[in-house]
């Protein structure tokens, strides 16, 4: 439980809760993505937007624990709309079939969070080559936001509604690289959190870049970045010595999954967060990113480094 919460400018703080951040706000006929959703804050993330009527459908690798988290959401929220799909965001492939599935089921698309998220693993590649932690963190789910880009744009026109785009980074975005992206090294083998910082400034860029987009195409969708907080949850399974520490303190120091998907359910539904684009939220009020993060000819660059990277 986080304990030194101060209210900021929203009324909100870092020890709200997702239930409370969205009391009150009926989000029927909204249609959502959540990615990373059978485990920690993606859950939360999932149950309270069903619990606020949205239809969520739920973006995950392992089917039978999506499965587990739908029939959990269910029995506790009869009327929840939830869905499961497989998507693996470390592979380019199930990341095209996810976004060609979800296409042609005819569903609308207003809100796309982009959760998933693997931490300080030991270094891997993906299948297609690239650093585990970029590729996850960030290539998959650059790439599954053009893919649905249209499918959002449609359902902004036709219901008259916000479309939002929220990518959940990290205060880590600040640890990395110096030059903040290895461009010349994106597989880089020396240092597993750098290669996980540099994966968080890549999700605060890719939004800020998509969010000027956006306004210059003139379409009604928002792209924001978010820190959730320091929560306790499976992230820390690979960090040895650290993840037993975190099991020990972190009911006192570190936020619960309740509070830690509070500002990911305040960027997706709240009406303060109306017309917001381009931002850096954290404890569910307007925060500020590093001067990595703010670097709108790092962004531009990211953007067509990732685009040759998808094609």
């Amino acid at each position: 439980m986080w304990l030194f919460g101060r209210k900021g400018p929203s009324g909100f703080s870092s020890s709200s809760t997702a239930e409370e951040v969205t009391q009150g706000i009926d989000g029927t006929g909204l249609t959502a993505i959540v990615t990373g959703a059978s485990s920690g804050i993606g859950t939360e993330t999932a149950r309270v937007l069903a619990l606020r009527g949205v239809h969520v459908i739920m973006g995950v690798r392992n089917v039978a624990a999506g499965r587990d988290v739908k029939e959990a959401i269910v029995k506790e929220i009869p009327t929840a709309k939830v869905d499961t799909m497989e998507l693996d965001l470390s592979s380019i492939a199930s990341v095209r079939k996810f976004a060609a599935d979800f296409s042609s089921s005819g569903h609308p698309l207003n809100l796309l969070i982009n959760n998933a998220g693997i931490m300080a693993t030991p270094f891997m590649l993906s299948k297609d080559n690239i650093e585990l932690q970029f590729a996850t963190n960030h290539i998959g789910h650059f790439l599954l936001t053009n893919l649905l880009l249209d499918t959002m744009k449609k359902a902004a026109r036709t219901s008259k509604r916000e479309g939002r785009i929220i990518n959940v980074s990290s205060e880590a975005h600040r640890y990395t690289y110096k030059e903040g992206i290895h461009f010349d090294k994106i597989n880089d083998q020396s240092g597993n959190f750098a290669a996980y910082g540099q994966s968080k400034l890549a999700n605060v860029l890719h939004a800020n870049e998509l969010a000027k987009r956006l306004k210059e195409d003139g379409v009604d969708i928002t792209a924001n970045s978010l820190h959730p907080g320091a929560i306790v949850t499976n992230l820390f399974r690979h960090m040895g010595p650290i993840s037993g520490l975190v099991n020990i303190f972190g009911k006192i120091a570190l936020k619960n999954v309740q509070q830690g998907a509070a500002t990911t359910c305040y960027v997706a539904l709240h009406p303060q967060v109306k017309g917001r684009s381009g931002e850096y939220f954290k404890d569910s009020n307007i925060g500020q990113a590093s001067a990595h993060g703010r670097n709108v000819e790092l962004a531009k660059k990211l953007w067509d480094f990732s685009m040759k990277m998808v094609k």
